[in-house]
């Protein structure tokens, strides 16, 4: 099914596909999500959902197809499984970002298939599910990330490694050659490390897609709500006919 949703951001365009592509940065402001790891180009994590009292944990990865920084327009791959094998769910996710003033303006088309339980619930209720998701994105986006950019803030730098109170000229004299080895088997060791990166993100809470869903659901109950009221109406007067 394809969904299709939009949204604004207050920032110009370049610094929205600047922090629109930093997945790390933005996974957060997902909800449900965990980024885990990145391996190269892929992104790996975990999306939690919830349909009353069961919640499912589905585990993926997704990667860029295409991502034209010119054009301003990203194709995302992603593909999930239940991690108790209850279902599936894949996306190709298309994001066209335009300028809107002095902000942008996205366009996220998603052609999604799902299996297993989520699958229930029919493309009217995942498209409403989808919109309040994106809402609330938005919102964690620009009340965190989009702050920061604003404000102008810049990454926190890593602490300097270097043995403590010693002036870095006399660190370099105190390198010999007996140090060498030692450099050249840790530049080694460096490059035979594996290349997954682990990320350190807090534990994502599932997304109740029964509260997400909100009045499509109640639409969708009422027919039914109806039927059982008729058939207990009809039930009683055959009753008292007997």
């Amino acid at each position: 099914m394809e969904l299709i949703n939009e949204f604004d951001v207050s920032v110009p365009i370049d610094v929205a596909w600047s922090v629109l592509t930093d997945v790390e940065r933005i996974a957060p402001c997902l909800p449900g999500a965990q980024l885990q790891e990145i391996e190269g180009d892929e992104y790996r994590g975990i999306v939690k959902v919830k349909v009353g009292p069961i919640t499912a944990q589905y585990k993926g990865r997704a990667i860029f197809l295409e991502s034209d920084a010119t054009a301003h327009r990203l194709v995302l791959d992603a593909a999930g499984r239940d991690t108790r094998g209850a279902g599936n769910a894949s996306a190709t996710i298309t994001a066209q970002l335009t300028s809107a003033g002095t902000g942008t303006h996205v366009t996220v088309t998603t052609d999604l298939t799902v299996t297993g339980k989520v699958a229930q619930f029919g493309r009217g209720v995942l498209a409403d599910v989808s919109a309040k998701i994106l809402t609330q994105f938005v919102d964690n986006l620009e009340q965190t990330v989009l702050t920061d950019v604003t404000a102008g803030a810049a990454p926190t730098a890593a602490p300097a490694t270097a043995t403590a109170g010693a002036p870095a000229a006399e660190r370099g004299s105190a390198m010999t050659e007996e140090s060498e080895p030692a450099a050249s088997e840790s530049s080694a060791a460096a490059a035979t490390a594996p290349t997954v990166r682990r990320i350190d993100q807090p534990e994502p809470e599932a997304i109740d897609l029964l509260e997400s869903a909100g009045t499509p659901m109640l639409k969708r109950a009422v027919p039914v709500l109806g039927v059982a009221v008729a058939a207990v109406i009809i039930w009683r007067l055959l009753r008292r006919r007997r």
